[in-house]
């Protein structure tokens, strides 16, 4: 009998998923019969799959709890109003995902009849899903055998391999590499395990490498930390701009955002244009200077200085808006960017 560390590498990489897979809302235990008669299913997974893109399992949980209690289908996503499914999405960041969300589901409420596609080429021409998440949700949701790479499935192959290729120009190096060992038979188990390995095992800073399945034959176990190696990162640019706190009789004025441009379709507090769009007709001259917030992006970090407007009868306010009592800002959905702001109003105010 062949010892462990002879087993093929997805032998070994299931038998530990079996023994220690992460319980996940969305997911099902290993080696599960996927439910391919509910047409829910697919929806469970596509959803998890755009709610963890470039965010926390932790952070993740709740609002998909929450989304499924509030819209248990995708009909009944699609048919939600933009703003309601917007609100439900704010602290979740990177909101142009929540508007792809309503596109897709739209589109598979219209152009598959309320069920979505199971080839991953039919997934991939939905609205939202790009190569990684159409690979994702085929095997996982439809048991096909896509390979599926994310950050934590890049780091596994790197190390396993002792790739000296930077990122990100290696990624097809490793997208090939974890082809190679992706099994035929339980692929959505195998994509899901590595995943789990990257996530509590072969992590950035501190991999446990000595309970690690693979580490018998990992060229990158004696410098793990040395892979996936990295292009130098760039300086993150700064910019500023200017946000108004505009109260009048305990309520404060919020906008809705243009649908395109970042944090598009959101409410929000009144701002300029630190993002490149257009500024907003009807903005305050001045306003009592009140400190400022720093939000950093993923591309840039943004220092909005406060302004304070107390709003007197007549005045004249930024357009597209509505009163919101503040005793209940925090309902309002606001972006993390704005909701930081209105923090900072708050502070020190009894209720």
């Amino acid at each position: 009998m062949a010892v462990e560390s002879e087993a093929p590498f997805a032998h070994r990489i299931l038998r530990w998923f079996d023994a220690h897979a992460r319980s996940l809302p969305w997911r099902l235990p290993p080696g599960e019969l996927l439910p391919l008669d509910d047409p829910d299913w697919p929806y469970r997974v596509w959803l998890s799959e755009i709610m963890l893109q470039q965010t926390t399992v932790t952070a993740v949980k709740p609002y998909f709890s929450a989304f499924l209690a509030r819209w248990p289908s995708v009909v009944a996503l699609a048919d939600a109003a933009d703003a309601d499914v917007m609100a439900a999405w704010a602290g979740l960041g990177y909101y142009a995902r929540a508007r792809n969300l309503l596109a897709c589901a739209r589109a598979v409420r219209d152009q598959h009849g309320g069920r979505f596609p199971a080839s991953e080429e039919a997934l991939r021409a939905l609205p939202g899903l790009g190569a990684y998440t159409g690979a994702a949700v085929a095997p996982i949701a439809f048991g096909q055998r896509p390979v599926v790479v994310d950050g934590n499935v890049e780091r596994v192959a790197a190390r396993h391999h002792a790739g000296e290729a930077p990122l990100p120009a290696a990624k097809p190096q490793l997208r090939a590499l974890t082809d190679a060992l992706t099994p035929e038979i339980r692929a959505g188990d195998f994509a899901q395990a590595m995943m789990d390995l990257g996530a509590t095992i072969c992590t950035p800073r501190s991999p446990a490498c000595g309970i690690c399945p693979v580490a018998a034959d990992c060229a990158g176990r004696l410098d793990p930390t040395a892979y996936p190696v990295k292009a130098a990162k760039k300086a993150r640019p700064e910019r500023q701009g200017l946000v108004w706190w505009i109260e009048s009789k305990g309520q404060v004025w919020l906008v809705r955002r243009s649908e395109s441009g970042m944090l598009g379709g959101m409410l929000a507090l009144p701002s300029d244009d630190w993002d490149g769009g257009a500024r907003l007709p009807g903005l305050p001259e001045g306003g009592e200077e009140a400190g400022s917030i720093r939000h950093v992006f993923t591309h840039f970090a943004l220092t909005l200085e406060i302004r304070v407007v107390e709003a007197a009868a007549g005045c004249t306010l930024p357009v597209g808006g509505q009163w919101w009592p503040v005793s209940e800002i925090a309902q309002a959905g606001l972006p993390s960017l704005f909701a930081k702001v209105a923090a900072e109003r708050l502070k020190g105010r009894t209720s």
